[in-house]
């Protein structure tokens, strides 16, 4: 049976697509993309694992880090997870605040927006002893007349959409996807007439080399853009991996970072498996900072996990008492820091935390420690 993407394809006027619609196509079209499947993504089952479904202490750091922003800040307690997935994440949190602070726990609401109709129904069975969880298509439409509070996301921008684009011989091409005589799918290139490529290049790099290929993350340009405009006041916490400029220019990232997963193998060739494969991505970090100030986002720090845990004060977490039981709470919860703070899946991401309308020095009492120690 014929791939309905090779159907839509061939449909083309010039049989031909660029890799953004290619991505959009196999991830998130309703019939058949990736996220839209009845089938576990997340976990042993499925094709990749996050950070927060190793442990609750994740979401436990996390519960700290809001309540301080939300309190020091006199925001409304509001929380936003974009791409929630199973939903373990807001599980953990809700449960921790529940019990750290239950002063403010009838206050809090908690906006989960998710596309994936599977993942959807595994939030809602998940969460269904709380009442303050509410479900929306997109942050346009929580309902919310001001929107004052916390976004957070985990590994989400990394699964956007991307054109590619690869200089060769000092020109720049876009790369397509076709279909041969074979009905199979195949990559052909044209030189590079898409103005708003053109445009990002010119304005956010970074500069390549010859035979480099790189992703273009227009659709993460669009996400900011969106979120500064539907957060009046708050915090915004992105984690997710990317490489700075400087890091685009190694010869090690020639080919370009578009890469699938498929039952917890790195495939390089992202054409392979098509809806049946995750699809991600390294976000350019010094675009996604500045893009967030030309829209009054702040960045208060960028760091990669493992330092941001530290600096939260996982390690307070720890639990010296000896225990026999290695399948005990503290045992796993233990084991869980030092992984979280020692794995090179932790070292590989970063947390990006973005202000807008809120006192920088206060936002956070680690920041602020941190600021004095270097003063």
């Amino acid at each position: 049976m014929t791939h309905p993407i090779i159907s839509y394809i061939r449909n083309q006027t010039n049989q031909k697509i660029n890799y953004a619609e290619y991505m959009a196509k196999v991830l998130y079209d309703p019939q058949y993309g990736y996220y839209m499947k009845q089938k576990e993504k997340v976990g042993k089952k499925g094709d990749f694992i996050t950070t927060s479904n190793i442990h609750s202490i994740f979401a436990k750091v996390f519960c700290s880090i809001f309540h301080e922003v939300i309190t020091k800040n006199n925001l409304p307690f509001v929380i936003c997870e974009i791409g929630g997935g199973t939903g373990r994440f807001s599980y953990d949190l809700l449960k921790e605040w529940k019990a750290k602070y239950p002063e403010s726990y009838e206050a809090l609401s908690y906006y989960l927006i998710e596309e994936s109709p599977y993942h959807i129904t595994m939030q809602k069975e998940l969460l269904g002893e709380f009442n303050n969880v509410h479900y929306s298509p997109s942050i346009e439409h929580m309902n919310i007349d001001v929107f004052e509070g916390i976004v957070f996301s985990n590994e989400l921008i990394d699964a956007f959409p991307v054109h590619v684009i690869e200089k060769q011989n000092n020109v720049i091409y876009e790369v397509f996807i076709t279909v041969n005589d074979l009905e199979e799918l195949m990559e052909v290139k044209a030189p590079l007439e898409n103005k708003e490529i053109q445009m990002w290049i010119e304005t956010y790099g970074p500069k390549l080399n010859n035979n480099q290929r790189i992703e273009i993350p227009l659709a993460m340009q669009q996400w900011i853009e969106k979120i500064s405009r539907s957060l009046v006041k708050g915090a915004i916490f992105t984690i997710d991996y990317g490489y700075w400029n400087e890091e685009w220019q190694h010869p090690e990232r020639g080919d370009g970072s578009l890469r699938g997963y498929y039952q917890h193998q790195m495939i390089d060739d992202p054409l392979l498996y098509p809806s049946d494969m995750d699809l991600t991505t390294h976000i350019q970090l010094d675009p996604f900072i500045k893009i967030g100030k030309e829209h009054g986002l702040e960045t208060q720090l960028v760091a990669t996990q493992d330092q941001f845990l530290l600096q939260a004060g996982i390690l307070n977490y720890l639990q010296e008492n000896y225990d026999p039981n290695p399948f005990s709470e503290i045992s796993k919860q233990n084991r869980a820091i030092r992984s979280l703070i020692t794995d090179g899946m932790s070292k590989a991401f970063h947390v990006i935390f973005q202000a807008k309308s809120l006192t920088v020095t206060e936002s956070l009492s680690f920041l602020k420690a941190e600021k004095e120690a270097d003063s």
